[in-house]
């Protein structure tokens, strides 16, 4: 079995972070989420990845390599246009040959891996399954119609009048006959080759395909606020700890809290779940529940909770609480006590600020 993770898009919606970083290296609990993926795939059995990339090719080959650090085999697929899942699927024929394999798109978070549905997958006689979760906005996702039998009738991608609450989340199984699909098909209203055409087209054909109804959590990370769900409930499940040339000077560090390599925790208190990532350093602060705050980062006399902090940045002197935010690599946040005293800003395109 193989594995094949698309990982082409733009990001838009967290513009401006994507406008300098693929979106699917953009950290949870200090690690990627395509980090997060692959990890997944190998922790249930398959070792050789297919990677689709778009725009962001270069950035993802260099912070992925060849996998060797996550013990699999990456192979990259170039797609020059996004011209959709089935398309990439087309694309990543050479690659996967006639061998089953699972499909993951590059920017969700799962809970609980996927073992268990490749195990389900490889002991069935089915040609494609389909991850579904119950959600209660239905209207914004592809939906699934199950038969009596818990076959899947059809796909109906973003129906204005939902007839189910079971919303695909970007996890697919498939055999070999998926490659009939998506030769069958054609590009949709807005020019793409769509995955749910492509399965839609499986089933009118006589193919076996089955949904497996996901019982935990799944967040798709397109948005700043699902970045910020997603941190939350990983943080809920790392296990603390506190590494060997971390330092904790006059400070409250709960149970809950996960210092990396080399950082400093000086006159400060830290309340978890939280991650203070390698060489960051944090003095005089309050730093909340729920933040992850990355490597070389400096916090300094401030008040942070439930945020995401990226690399090399530096947040000092700020009077506020800053919560439900999150900040790019290399920013500065700082006070300016010169008078008159005011807000001095240098925003990027679609930046937001709440003050």
């Amino acid at each position: 079995m193989k594995g094949l993770i698309l990982s082409g898009g733009k990001g838009t919606r967290l513009y401006p972070l994507t406008y300098t970083r693929a979106k699917q290296l953009i950290p949870v609990a200090n690690k990627p989420v395509l980090v997060r993926v692959i990890e997944a795939i190998r922790d249930a059995g398959v070792e050789e990845i297919g990677v689709v990339v778009g725009q962001t090719a270069p950035e993802i080959r260099e912070a992925l390599g060849d996998g060797s650090r996550w013990q699999v085999k990456l192979t990259y697929i170039p797609q020059d246009s996004p011209d959709g899942l089935a398309h990439a699927v087309k694309i990543a024929r050479p690659f996967l040959g006639d061998a089953p394999f699972v499909m993951f798109l590059g920017d969700n978070v799962i809970q609980g891996g996927i073992s268990n549905l490749i195990r389900d997958f490889a002991g069935s006689d089915w040609n494609s399954q389909i991850v579904l979760k119950e959600v209660p906005n239905p209207a914004a996702y592809g939906v699934a119609v199950l038969r009596p039998d818990g076959s899947i009738e059809r796909l109906i991608e973003k129906p204005p009048v939902p007839p189910s609450n079971l919303a695909l989340v970007g996890i697919y199984m498939f055999d070999h006959h998926i490659f009939d699909a998506v030769h069958a098909i054609k590009p949709s209203a807005r020019g793409e080759l769509e995955i749910t055409d492509a399965i839609q087209w499986l089933i009118e054909h006589g193919y076996r395909v089955y949904p497996h109804v996901h019982q935990g959590w799944w967040i798709d990370t397109g948005k700043a606020t699902d970045m910020l769900d997603a941190n939350s409930h990983v943080l809920e499940e790392i296990t603390p700890t506190i590494a060997p040339d971390a330092s904790i000077d006059n400070s409250q560090v709960d149970a809950r809290v996960t210092l990396q390599s080399g950082a400093k925790v000086i006159n400060s208190v830290i309340r978890g779940p939280t991650i203070i990532g390698v060489n960051t350093v944090i003095e005089n602060s309050y730093v909340g529940p729920f933040t992850s705050i990355y490597s070389g980062v400096r916090v300094q006399n401030c008040e942070i909770e439930r945020c995401i902090i990226l690399e090399n940045s530096e947040i000092i002197d700020i009077d506020l609480l800053l919560r439900d935010s999150i900040i790019g690599r290399d920013a500065s946040l700082r006070r300016d006590s010169a008078r008159p005293r005011g807000l001095k800003l240098n925003l990027g395109d679609h930046s937001k600020i709440w003050i």
